[in-house]
């Protein structure tokens, strides 16, 4: 039996549609700026965001760092929500390539609200270090895909204008965000001096991230990605299949939020599991086991027996993420596997 995976919307395998645009695509050397199909996608991203100008970056781990980098200076602060991505699935890389300071933020849902922002920007003292840069995820991947409304977001800019602070979007899931709210991703971007976004999440593309900014900006960060290992060669092949995850399955994100839900509001119903619906906005659903008395590996072992894959996400939770490659039937499959087990 085929595996019912949820352990990430990483996992998605190129559509034969995608194959065929990877195949077909028009190719040159990007380190010389001359591969077609990247500038296309750079110009289009650019143009989704209405920003003056994009970066086509292999990872969206490298997406974040090639922008901090970009934007700071050693010694500098970065004020961010302890759970983000940043922090913790980045290797230390702030503190490592960036030689910054990383003062992280306390929340219940991801959502760095402005006072907190206000709160912790420092003074001027020669003492103290210089807090410049304030980061948001959005979608929250350790809250649980959370999107941080972006009235919050404009309140947090208005505070950044007043301390002279910089702000970087971590939109890997940004997607997920536009397609539940319905706002424009101009709009989700408009508020932030430098932004990476993900190609190879929810919409399916098998590698590459975007970092987004102003044309000067973009001019430094390509600077920092060759410093970094990034450069790349006939890469079109990949922008390629960034072009078409693009234009085909953005939309039907909505799709990945609807089974979500199901598979949410059915794991909540067994005994032993429990799921803050609160935080089901997106495609990510958080389940505290701790109700069953297995740890997450034991869980995580049992359930791959029974064909169905999740990830181990703290002392007490498993994560199950949506995505294109899992079927609404998959999704309502898993949930009478897991009901059949003995816990």
């Amino acid at each position: 039996m085929k595996k019912i995976d949820f352990r990430s919307d990483t996992v998605t395998k190129p559509s034969p549609g995608m194959m065929k645009a990877i195949a077909e695509a028009e190719v040159g050397d990007d380190v010389f700026r001359d591969d077609p199909t990247v500038l296309r996608l750079e110009d289009k991203v650019a143009e989704l965001f209405d920003k003056e100008a994009s970066l086509f970056v292999p990872s969206g781990t490298m997406g974040n760092e090639v922008a901090l980098k970009t934007l700071s200076q050693p010694g500098w602060e970065l004020l961010c929500e302890r759970q983000c991505h940043l922090v913790n699935y980045e290797t230390g890389g702030p503190a490592i390539h960036s030689s910054l300071l990383v003062n992280m933020i306390d929340t219940e849902y991801g959502v760095i609200t402005a006072e907190q922002v206000e709160r912790y920007v420092r003074g001027e003292d020669i003492h103290c270090p210089i807090t410049k840069i304030v980061a948001i995820e959005n979608t929250h991947n350790c809250h649980g895909g959370t999107i941080y409304p972006l009235d919050e977001i404009l309140r947090v800019r208005e505070v950044a204008d007043r301390y002279d602070l910089l702000m970087h979007l971590d939109g890997a899931r940004i997607w997920n965000a536009h397609v539940a709210t319905g706002i424009p991703l101009a709009d989700w971007a408009r508020p932030f001096d430098s932004i990476s976004v993900c190609l190879s999440k929810g919409l399916g593309a098998p590698v590459g991230s975007m970092i987004l900014g102003s044309k000067d900006f973009i001019t430094k960060a390509l600077r920092t990605r060759k410093l970094f290992g990034g450069g790349m060669r006939q890469v079109g092949i990949l922008a390629a299949a960034g072009l078409y995850a693009i234009e085909h399955n953005m939309e039907r994100l909505i799709e990945d939020h609807e089974k979500a839900r199901l598979l949410a509001e059915g794991l909540d119903d067994i005994e032993g599991f429990k799921v803050d619906l609160k935080r089901v906005q997106t495609n990510i659903i958080i389940v505290d086991i701790s109700g069953t008395g297995k740890t997450p590996e034991e869980m995580m072992h049992e359930l791959d027996n029974h064909d169905v894959l999740a990830l181990p996400f703290g002392p007490r939770q498993l994560r199950f993420v949506t995505h294109l490659d899992v079927s609404m039937e998959e999704c309502k499959k898993a949930l009478e596997i897991i009901e059949g087990l003995k816990l």
